[in-house]
């Protein structure tokens, strides 16, 4: 099994389309609906987390295509600058999945992408811009 996360851009025609319910059913993948951005009839944005053999995320992602879905790989848009960092560790307390941790013996901050979900909380503490994230 391998997970990936990917952000889905959804053209305002498809809001209203069962997607993620396809995805599920028809390709057998696990969805883990990380954050989203969805109104009727605009456009919508979601970033999943897909769960599945290499087979069906390739034919979830197929789907995608075909639908006219722009999809991106999540661990492209987001990004540690770590000649930014002071490693004040602001933004490790906030972090609700753990992407950002400090070392206590070392006060390090390090950043951890696999764990990253976009939640852009890092982006709004951090003093000296040192996350940014890209959608």
């Amino acid at each position: 099994m391998t997970t990936t996360k990917v952000v889905l851009r959804f053209p305002p025609d498809l809001t209203n389309q069962p997607i993620t319910y396809k995805l599920i059913k028809e390709y057998d993948l696990m969805v883990n609906i990380l954050r989203g951005n969805i109104t009727p009839m605009e456009a919508g944005m979601l970033v999943l987390e897909l769960t599945g053999t290499k087979k069906q995320l390739d034919g979830g992602m197929e789907y995608l295509a075909r639908l006219g879905v722009e999809t991106q790989r999540l661990s492209k848009d987001v990004k540690w600058l770590d000649d930014r960092c002071t490693h004040c560790t602001a933004c490790t307390s906030l972090c609700p999945t753990y992407a950002l941790s400090v070392k206590r013996d070392t006060m390090v901050v390090s950043f951890e992408e696999a764990k990253c979900i976009a939640c852009e909380m890092c982006v709004t503490v951090c003093p000296y811009s040192a996350m940014e994230v890209y959608f």
